[in-house]
């Protein structure tokens, strides 16, 4: 059993529910403990950033990027925006960092001695930041032109960003303590059946009333192929917002022996409500889901794989013919 505060505080919400039968629901809501979902590290600002200065650069250089070959030598930006000037060869510089520094991932989740180093949750969250402004970054350094390895190398990163997503969907299907490791089926059972308890607390139904009002499409996912649980996983996703906006309607009014939930006590609810369903699903699709994760691994990571070495031999090729020189900085 994880040592999550929702299982841990349990018994006493329903001791308080037991106890409390006629207050209020924000008093009921007092008791409630935080919720089980791993800690998310705020990633969208850096994605943001990462994402808007090669933006704006582009937009600033868009007449000479739209150049033809010809025409670019001649271009008062060509200096500062080739691929060896010091704007085009920064934007390269940096995603070679980011993209060496993607590779340190696989790493932290086999070595448990690098947890002083943040949660794999964490790390994921990084990784996946990268590997969204890689391609934008590299195409700055590249002058958006692709030919050659540099092109090879260009599509790999690209699909390997959009598997990326497609990972990152199927990661928040698998059960997880706040620490981000995967949790068991029975670790699962236990964090579901506290939050129907803490559920009860919140809306004054019983935990068999709240199951109910909870239930979600009860067909298993044995037997499905890739495409066909993937689908189903998204089925579900969406049957699990339309349940939500029910649920929303249906307590905040004033329903038969049931005051309306207030915004605070409402929000709370609605945030038990969506993680109960979401560790129901998680526990009827996980074999199914981390069959689907195994293939999307194996077809992940040739084209990680590919990306990387074309750098690579990018890189040194630049480096032997003279491409990258400390003097394109203004240096000496």
């Amino acid at each position: 059993m994880s040592s999550n505060p929702l299982t841990s505080h349990a018994p006493a919400s329903t001791a308080a529910a037991h106890a409390g039968g006629g207050q209020s629901a924000p008093s009921r809501l007092s008791v409630v403990a935080p919720s089980a979902s791993p800690r998310r590290p705020a990633t969208g600002l850096p994605l943001f950033v990462l994402i808007a200065i090669p933006a704006i650069v582009t937009a600033w250089g868009l007449p000479y990027y739209t150049a033809a070959a010809g025409q670019r030598l001649r271009h008062p930006l060509h200096p500062l925006l080739k691929s060896s000037g010091p704007v085009g060869l920064a934007f390269g510089l940096l995603a070679l960092l980011l993209f060496l520094f993607m590779w340190l991932y696989p790493l932290r989740k086999q070595a448990r001695w690098l947890a002083w180093t943040g949660t794999v949750g964490a790390w994921m969250n990084v990784h996946i930041v990268m590997g969204l402004a890689l391609p934008i970054l590299a195409a700055v350094h590249a002058g958006w032109q692709f030919r050659g390895l540099i092109g090879l190398g260009m599509l790999s990163m690209v699909v390997v960003s959009l598997s990326g997503i497609v990972g990152r969907y199927l990661y928040t299907h698998l059960p997880r303590s706040r620490s981000g490791l995967e949790m068991s089926l029975e670790e699962a059972g236990g964090e579901r059946r506290a939050l129907l308890t803490q559920l009860a607390v919140a809306t004054g139904m019983t935990p068999q009333e709240a199951e109910q009002k909870l239930a979600l499409d009860p067909r298993p996912y044995d037997h499905l192929g890739l495409v066909r649980t993937f689908a189903r996983l998204v089925a579900d996703d969406f049957t699990r917002w339309r349940t939500l906006g029910r649920l929303k309607r249906e307590w905040s009014r004033k329903g038969q022996n049931r005051a309306p939930l207030d915004p605070r006590a409402l929000g709370a609810a609605l945030r038990l409500a969506r993680l109960e369903m979401k560790f129901t699903q998680q526990m009827r699709a996980l074999e199914a889901t981390r069959r689907v994760f195994a293939w999307w691994h194996v077809a992940h990571r040739p084209f990680a794989l590919t990306a990387l070495f074309a750098i690579l031999i990018h890189v040194a090729v630049a480096v032997w013919v003279g491409g990258v020189r400390l003097d394109a900085f203004g240096g000496p």
